[in-house]
């Protein structure tokens, strides 16, 4: 205690709660008798009593961390500090008085009244001191020279809004005034938050800005549409405002609000969904306190997968990817923003048996997240025997050996290109989907999942990147034919999905995730282009390239003949599973064990033994579709 008071600040808010404590039980005495005379008083030895109190109180006050707080940043927690140190101070105080005259001269409800003296001297002197502070600060600002603050609009009246408002009330250094919420609620309307009033709903937003001067916009609605979103960013852009976004909380892993968590817009807004509503229970109780292995942690997929893992609780995870590069990145972030996790980050190939058994040996994983596979499926097809090895020989290897050591659960990471595949990469899924399924006809302890969905936003690889890179060197952005369409969803939502699906199998499915509607490459071009305040056209042009090899004009999630079945989750589908050839063994061992130098030709002509419909010649499917 004596340490803690050599702090100026602390001996201060010691000094003050001291004198409450005694000035309280005097008021209260005086209060209790009606008489601002205490020598007309009849209780014997006052002044030894009023000690007894005394140091009772300021013990307690001290044990309950009242001296914890900022005063400057009073809030309710320091109130409950309060509550707590007045209630433990009055309490022992009683107790203190009892056993040095059993409060024979003192009345009861004197302490009543000193418990309610204490807690509005304790809770009031922290509150006033607040205020005072908060006005001082906004008056010091404004005559330093810092009158010129940017206006700023806050289009969310909700929880974020309130938070990124408080946040900029209380950081005087950022420099921003709010002058105004706008919120689509009617009941919210001329309320006030922070002192600041609700001004109007989003389709006043250009004449708010015009009449309120406002120089910059926050969009605080994590729970906002693609739509929505889209259309506040236009009428911004036709307003000539600076505008940034409050990314969705179901993309953070907390619930952590603040103005630092603000970014320029980007297409996964404007191509967002409803947030997911994940049932925690089930995608816990496969996690927690469990050891998890992640291939291909260090990829897109594969990494984003390791960070919603730590929401659960697992024992350690076990970080699987070849690439050291990726590896060591995905380690370092670990290291800094979830240092309670225990990761073991091992540098391996899934083609290789004997690495892969030692490390199963090791740690025994009891959930394994298949994610390592190549999928960029132009790179595939001018190297298919890669993709046969990594895709379908590393999965048969993987599974393999996670049977052997008795697994709980083997998740596969499969794409919308198995359905009706056109290209290698796309087979060599369908066939590692074959692999797993094939797996779980064996009854094996193992449970054999897959889960299959579409583009993700932001990949490794796939077109966002390249038309973000293509868009700041001022080049034309290429697109392979005018209506060619992809599903896209973000990569957290896929990962959050993904995870509740695997809770859900039980073994043999093949769950299909919602990727809502497809979106137009042409769209999606002209989107990134708009985004980056550029005009097409002038600054920047598309142009048609044609189709890759391999390449699809429309992806399909499901094919004709499987049966599409609901989940007890929205987002989530099962397909039931195709049969598979009886020969599907000795074919595949064929397949796996081609020479390195197998031609294309020899390659898809083993892959069509074992899927009929494959099709490597792309211009057959090119006008076809069947999306559902």
């Amino acid at each position: 205690m004596l340490k803690s008071l050599r702090n100026p600040r602390i001996l201060i808010a010691f000094l003050y709660d001291a004198i409450v404590s005694l000035v309280a039980f005097v008021a209260a005495i005086s209060i209790r008798f009606e008489t601002i005379d205490l020598r007309s008083v009849s209780i014997v030895e006052l002044p030894s009593i009023a000690c007894v109190v005394f140091f009772s109180q300021v013990t307690c006050f001290y044990l309950t961390g009242l001296y914890r707080g900022v005063w400057r940043f009073s809030s309710t927690h320091d109130l409950v500090r309060v509550l707590k140190g007045a209630t433990l101070g009055v309490l022992l105080s009683i107790v203190g008085v009892f056993l040095f005259n059993r409060l024979e001269t003192v009345p009861r409800s004197a302490f009543i009244i000193d418990w309610l003296l204490l807690v509005m001297g304790l809770g009031g002197g922290r509150f006033i001191y607040r205020i005072w502070k908060d006005l001082n600060v906004n008056t010091s600002k404004e005559t330093k020279g810092h009158s010129k603050r940017t206006k700023v609009l806050i289009v969310g009246a909700g929880v974020a809004g309130n938070k990124i408002a408080k946040d900029i009330i209380s950081n005087p250094s950022l420099n921003l005034k709010i002058v105004g919420f706008i919120d689509d609620n009617p009941f919210m309307s001329d309320r006030l938050l922070n002192n600041v009033k609700v001004v109007g709903n989003s389709s006043q937003l250009p004449l708010l800005i015009k009449t309120l001067g406002a120089e910059k916009v926050i969009i605080a609605i994590p729970s906002a549409t693609g739509e929505e979103i889209k259309n506040i960013v236009r009428q911004c852009e036709h307003s000539k405002v600076e505008f940034k976004i409050l990314p969705k909380i179901s993309h953070l892993l907390s619930d952590r609000v603040s103005v630092s968590l603000l970014r320029n817009i980007k297409l996964e807004d404007l191509l967002g969904r409803e947030p997911i509503r994940l049932e925690q229970d089930f995608v816990k109780g496969m996690i927690e306190g469990k050891t998890v292995l992640v291939s291909g942690s260090g990829g897109s997929i594969g990494s984003e997968l390791c960070r919603q893992l730590t929401q659960f609780d697992p024992l350690k995870i076990i970080l699987l990817e070849i690439s050291e590069f990726f590896l060591y990145q995905v380690e370092q972030e670990f290291i800094e923003k979830f240092p309670e996790v225990e990761i073991v980050s091992l540098v391996g190939d899934v083609r290789n048996r004997e690495r892969v058994d030692s490390i199963f040996d090791i740690y025994r994983p009891e959930l394994v997240i298949h994610a390592a596979a190549y999928k960029h499926v132009p790179m595939m097809e001018k190297n298919p025997i890669e993709a046969i090895r990594t895709n379908i020989l590393g999965t048969y290897i993987l599974s393999e050996i996670a049977i052997k050591y008795s697994a709980e659960k083997f998740v596969m990471i499969s794409t919308d290109k198995a359905v009706n595949p056109t290209n290698i990469m796309g087979a060599s899924k369908r066939i590692a989907e074959m692999v797993c399924r094939k797996r779980h006809e064996s009854k094996t302890k193992t449970s054999f999942i897959t889960v299959r969905f579409g583009n993700v936003l932001g990949s490794n690889g796939s077109v966002i990147p390249l038309f973000q890179k293509m868009i700041e060197e001022g080049k034309d952005l290429p697109v392979t034919h005018p209506d060619i369409e992809r599903f896209f969803m973000s990569i957290p939502e896929a990962c959050q999905l993904v995870l509740q699906a695997a809770s859900m199998g039980d073994g043999g499915e093949i769950f299909v995730l919602d990727m809502g509607n497809p979106v137009k490459i042409m769209d999606l071009a002209k989107e990134m282009i708009k985004l980056a305040g550029l005009e097409l056209g002038k600054d920047i042009n598309i142009k048609i390239v044609g189709l890759r090899p391999g390449e699809k004009l429309y992806e399909e999630l499901f094919s004709s003949d499987e049966n599409l079945y609901k989940t007890k989750h929205e987002k989530v589908k099962v397909a039931e599973s195709r049969g598979i050839n009886s020969q599907f063994d000795e074919l595949l061992a064929t397949l796996i064990t081609l020479p390195i130098n197998s031609d294309f030709h020899e390659i898809s002509k083993n892959l069509k033994k074992i899927l009929p419909e494959f099709s490597p010649d792309s211009e057959k499917e090119l006008f076809s579709r069947n999306i559902n």
